[in-house]
């Protein structure tokens, strides 16, 4: 067996204490960006707003119930998947139960099987002692006792562990149940603020249609509503820039920050196998006297050989490796887009991409035509830059799949993710509406690459 010496304890035991720090270091980083991004893109919101030239825009009285819309639909998705997700830990909780049920039934009948049989066998430690039989006989009795009593001792162990199991079991399925009906109160109660909200909507609606039907038809309200986007694009650039400066910066840092541990581990190794070296030539020193002696004494040659042999053999150390981390993010960033993406959402394309609209202007994306509700999906991996109201857009999702790509969801009904959430590829991001003024429901989709709209259907499959 191969000893392993204090020095590479030592090292390995600081290589594991700075794994733990080192991810807390990232998530807590993470959360300091996310936030950062959301504090920026909520000043960037408040400045489009204050800027607006169109706020006497029809559209615009719609913002606050399509907002509110979309925040509770947010909030019924979220509590779905608690609702869910509790439902399944009741059905594992109910299953366990059964299954330890079980178990004590099945003990309680071994336990009642071992009264019976020692009940009826009439045997005691004290009858045993007593009866006058001869002593090897009583001696085996007493025996057989002890193995009994000693089974029955870790049956009773065995039955009062199932029974705290059940105890803990009940106690976690009664806090699940009150868990679950607290969130189906909340399901309830956000549901009648849903559709009070949608009640709202549609007075708004009926009160504003004609000025919304007018606004539709001006060149110069499409014309403003285009460079709403486009500007929103452009500031969206900027802070997206920032946000790679901090990332890179903050890459930077701790790539300099491994290159000092990296260094110290080398140097605290380079003295540990100095160490261990100055270790091995003092027992091989000491084996040596040792063997000298022995032969001097006149014993074993071979024995004094072998003891040398293992003692040489347990000086030995196996070089310590270096612990790596699992990374969740790509250094690099997200890696842009490529042709052959998803389609958000099923439905027929109207319009083409650079054709002239009916209505005035150049469609720089396509709308896809589905049921209000349908779940809308992120083409790509990529992190949440906007998600907020825009007027002449409704419920607006921008994410940024690094490169200078941006895909750009809009007219949603809902929102299902916030300003710095990371998305996968094929994860529910919003869901389609008509919101900004739409008449009939659909999702609006764009493609851009460095703040310039990019054909949509080149790229989906």
């Amino acid at each position: 067996m191969r000893h392993i010496g204090p020095g590479l304890l030592l090292c390995l035991a600081a290589v594991c204490a700075q794994a733990q720090p080192s991810l807390q270091a990232r998530q807590a980083q993470a959360r300091e960006d996310r936030q950062t991004l959301r504090e920026q893109i909520d000043a960037l919101q408040k400045r489009i707003e204050s800027s607006e030239s169109s706020r006497a825009d029809a559209s615009r009285a719609l913002q606050a119930s399509e907002q509110a819309i979309s925040d509770i639909s947010r909030d019924l998705a979220e509590l779905g998947r608690r609702q869910t997700a509790l439902q399944d830990t009741l059905r594992q909780l109910d299953a366990a139960h059964g299954q330890q049920s079980a178990e004590l039934e099945r003990q309680q009948r071994a336990l009642a099987d071992q009264l019976r049989a020692q009940y009826a066998s009439g045997l005691s430690p004290w009858t045993a002692l007593l009866s006058g039989r001869d002593p090897q006989d009583i001696g085996r009795e007493l025996a057989w006792l002890a193995y009994v009593t000693r089974s029955r001792t870790q049956a009773l162990d065995a039955l009062q562990g199932t029974l705290d199991r059940l105890a803990e079991l009940r106690q976690q399925t009664d806090d699940s149940r009150r868990a679950l009906d607290a969130v189906q109160a909340d399901v309830q109660a956000r549901r009648e603020a849903l559709q009070a909200q949608q009640a709202q909507r549609r007075e708004v609606l009926d009160r504003i249609r004609a000025q919304l039907d007018d606004e539709r038809g001006q060149a110069k309200q499409l014309q403003a509503r285009d460079a709403r986007l486009g500007r929103l694009i452009k500031d969206l650039d900027v802070e997206i820039a920032r946000a790679e400066a901090r990332r890179q910066a903050a890459l930077k840092a701790e790539a300099e920050r491994r290159a000092r541990e990296q260094a110290a581990r080398e140097q605290a190794e380079k003295a540990r196998q100095a160490r261990e070296r100055a270790r091995a030539a003092e027992q091989a020193r000491q084996v040596r006297e040792q063997a000298e002696r022995h032969v001097r004494e006149t014993e074993a040659q071979e024995s004094g050989a072998d003891q040398a042999a293992d003692d040489r053999a347990s000086v030995r150390t196996e070089p310590s490796g270096e612990a790596r981390g699992t990374r969740t993010e790509p250094e690099g960033g997200f890696p842009g887009l490529s042709k052959g993406l998803p389609r958000p959402v099923a439905g027929q394309i109207q319009g083409r991409f650079g054709a002239q609209r009916p209505d005035g202007g150049l469609w720089r994306g396509v709308v896809l035509r589905a049921t209000a509700g349908t779940p809308v999906r992120a083409v790509a991996a990529g992190r949440v830059v906007f998600a907020h109201w825009l007027s002449g857009f409704g419920n607006l999702l921008i994410i940024d799949h690094g490169k200078q790509y941006l895909s750009i969801y809009a007219y949603n009904q809902a929102l299902l993710r916030q300003v710095g959430d990371v998305v996968a590829r094929g994860d529910e991001v919003a869901r389609v509406g008509a919101t900004g003024g739409q008449v009939e429901p659909g999702l609006y989709f764009e493609l851009r690459h460095q703040g310039a709209p990019i054909n949509p259907e080149v790229w989906l499959k």
